[in-house]
């Protein structure tokens, strides 16, 4: 990997296997982003320059496949040896792109199901801490982030609160009430000081 790019560690640390696609294509859109070449991989190549072009025009489509060129040697040496061997004869990046999304678009699709699937079904368990919980639920939802879905954070909460016994009903009457605001881990320590109240509560009486 180059060195000037003090991001490119980001995939010499998280090199392309297959499964991970989407967390290395996020990685690489992070590190194309910083060298501003982004736009080679949204937009298609220019044609062959003709003989009698502007010096201009020559020059803008020198530049764009000197861009192209950086990078698919960024995607290249940021995949494992069985992937570039694969694709080290591709035309451009863009092509790398569209065969990688075929290849696991469908295995990404199946997990993204999974996953939405787990978050929606999960419940409060018994023995379980409403904190340990919460934690559980942020990381699927984060998880569900690295598969190109965003849940806004109302929504986030709310998922997180019909996942809850009645036993939190005051909790959540309280909250929907007041229109508390919090980010989801300040909202999961309002559940567990909530917790621990209802628990003295019963333990007084």
């Amino acid at each position: 990997m180059t060195a000037h790019n003090p991001l490119s560690f980001i995939l010499d640390q998280n090199k392309l296997t297959g499964p991970n696609y989407n967390d290395w294509f996020r990685n690489s859109t992070i590190v194309l982003n910083s060298e501003k070449i982004i736009y080679v991989l949204d937009k298609k190549p220019p044609k062959e320059a003709a003989s009698d072009v502007s010096e201009a025009k020559l020059a803008k489509f020198e530049k764009w496949w000197g861009y192209d060129l950086q990078a698919k040697i960024y995607m290249l040496v940021s995949m494992s040896i069985e992937l570039q061997s694969r694709f080290e004869e591709a035309a451009n990046d863009t092509d790398i792109q569209l065969h990688l999304k075929d290849l696991y678009g469908v295995q990404t699709r199946s997990e993204r199901h999974a996953t939405v699937k787990e978050l929606l079904t999960t419940r409060l368990g018994d023995g379980t801490s409403v904190h340990e919980h919460g934690v559980r639920m942020i990381g699927i939802i984060e998880k569900l982030l690295g598969l190109d879905v965003v849940i806004p954070g109302e929504l986030a909460t709310d998922i997180i609160l019909l996942s809850l016994p009645p036993s939190f009903d005051g909790f959540v009457v309280n909250f929907k009430m007041n229109k508390l605001e919090a980010t989801l881990e300040e909202f999961v320590n309002k559940l567990t000081t909530y917790e621990a109240t209802i628990k003295k509560e019963k333990h007084v009486f």
